[in-house]
């Protein structure tokens, strides 16, 4: 049987999730609140390897993102899906696919995602659209550097209090670099709240920048007669 593993500080929306779930899968789902609640739990069973995370993304007692980086280091394959601290208004771009669930939480997109997750071989990466990450991180208003890699191209976007402040890839930096590494689609990411950048030099909102960079995107993805100016 597939195992589900939710936490999230509010035990209501909990068991509303473990039963939604229940309800229109058939999947069993165990529910803790904590980061310390979860490895207490997981250290009482035997034999289980949860395949689905869907975890509160910051509450007191847990942080999801290092929660998330933990048990994918110990449990292959983990996928996991986030509830953002912020509400789906907020968003600015709208992703195909999405991992994270803020609220009001769209039960008919989470179950489908779960199915979707359920599907997929047993050692398959944990992939999210590079967007996805950056809107969620900035929205919930981090600091820190996000490292993103996607075969083998690696780049690191560097936030504070929610605002993109610098990008390193390979090849470019700054704006460039995020306009690259939103490029690459989907990416495994790695986040330390650590970690600093000495420079500055992404100056637009972070919303103003993510859009240019799907702009771009699509014209780069035209034939190159489409793409000269009218």
């Amino acid at each position: 049987m597939t195992q589900l593993l939710i936490v999230h500080r509010d035990a209501d929306i909990g068991r509303q999730l473990v039963q939604l779930v229940k309800d229109y899968t058939g999947y069993e789902s165990a529910f803790t609140r904590s980061e310390s609640e979860t490895l207490v739990w997981l250290r009482r069973q035997s034999g289980i390897h949860p395949r689905i995370l869907l975890v509160q993304l910051e509450a007191p007692g847990l942080d999801g993102l290092a929660l998330g980086a933990m048990l994918s280091g110990i449990f292959a394959g983990l996928q996991t899906l986030f509830f953002p601290p912020y509400s789906a208004s907020e968003q600015r771009i709208e992703i195909a696919g999405s991992k994270i669930f803020p609220e009001p939480i769209d039960g008919e997109r989470l179950i489908a995602m779960i199915e979707r997750s359920v599907r997929m071989i047993g050692n398959a990466p944990d992939l999210f659209h590079a967007i996805d990450v950056l809107q969620m991180c900035c929205l919930a208003k981090r600091s820190g550097g996000l490292q993103m890699v996607t075969g083998s191209q690696m780049g690191t976007v560097y936030l504070r209090e929610g605002r993109i402040v610098q990008a390193d890839t390979q090849s470019a930096h700054g704006d460039d670099a995020v306009f690259e590494i939103v490029g690459w689609g989907e990416i495994e990411f790695a986040y330390d709240c650590g970690v600093n950048s000495p420079l500055e030099t992404v100056k637009r909102t972070w919303d103003e920048l993510l859009i240019a960079a799907v702009e771009e995107r699509q014209r780069r993805a035209l034939p190159e007669w489409r793409r000269q100016p009218a």
